[in-house]
């Protein structure tokens, strides 16, 4: 995700996420194999894909980035998101989106 020429960017921290990233973890409670991306992936490493049971959303916020995240149960975005994460929000377990997710995006929101 580039943030060039963004003009009033900032990092959203969270405690299990560095700045500027989207986590997916493969277990509960940010535990287990952890994924990264600055950007969106339209088909997840097989460490993560469908193995997923924790996220957390330290993304870059600012005028016209889209900071938003949303996990997909398909590749390329495809299907209705399992989670949808505001920037800063960690989910420790989500029962629906357990194991659910395969590729995901940044957006403008939910």
């Amino acid at each position: 995700m580039s943030v060039a020429g963004a003009g009033n960017a900032s990092a959203t921290d969270t405690p299990h996420c560095p700045s500027g990233y989207f986590c997916a973890f493969e277990h509960m409670n940010f535990t287990g194999n952890v994924y990264l991306a600055a950007g969106s992936d339209a088909s997840w490493p097989e460490r993560i894909n469908r193995k997923d049971s924790s996220w957390a959303n330290a993304g870059i916020t600012g005028p016209g980035i889209p900071a938003w995240v949303k996990v997909y149960p398909l590749n390329f975005q495809l299907g209705a998101s399992t989670i949808c994460l505001a920037p800063g929000r960690e989910v420790s377990y989500l029962s629906y989106a357990n194991d659910g997710g395969r590729s995901h995006g940044w957006y403008h929101g939910c």
